[in-house]
């Protein structure tokens, strides 16, 4: 079973793929001097090129773990995520409120994928 690290830095690997399963590092926003709107589309969009990097998609995604500021970006953020995410194919998710590496982000994911077969 081998283990393949993709953009592998000292601190993390952007990509990590394991028996059919994809784990991405934490995305978020490509400009944190945006509003929660953006920083989510903008965050969700990495997300898309991390997946088609790795083999995989959307549709394949196992889990997301959201983090948020605070909870009066839910509603918004929500909005994003569920126009991203294909009608049918919601993964497990959770979403807590948690502070953040720096100040201007707002909003952070982490998600765990199926490779396409």
């Amino acid at each position: 079973m081998t283990i393949e690290r993709i953009e592998t830095a000292a601190r993390m690997s952007r990509i990590v793929k394991h028996n059919g399963t994809i784990y991405l590092c934490g995305q978020v926003a490509k400009d944190a001097e945006q509003d929660i709107t953006e920083q989510t589309r903008t965050m969700l969009e990495k997300v898309d090129t991390l997946l088609e990097q790795a083999g995989s998609d959307r549709e394949h995604i196992l889990s997301a773990t959201i983090y948020i500021k605070d909870m009066q970006y839910f509603a918004e953020m929500n909005a994003v995520w569920d126009a991203w995410v294909p009608e049918g194919f919601a993964p497990a998710r959770a979403c807590v409120e948690a502070k953040m590496a720096r100040d201007a982000l707002l909003v952070e994911i982490s998600v765990v994928a199926a490779e396409k077969a």
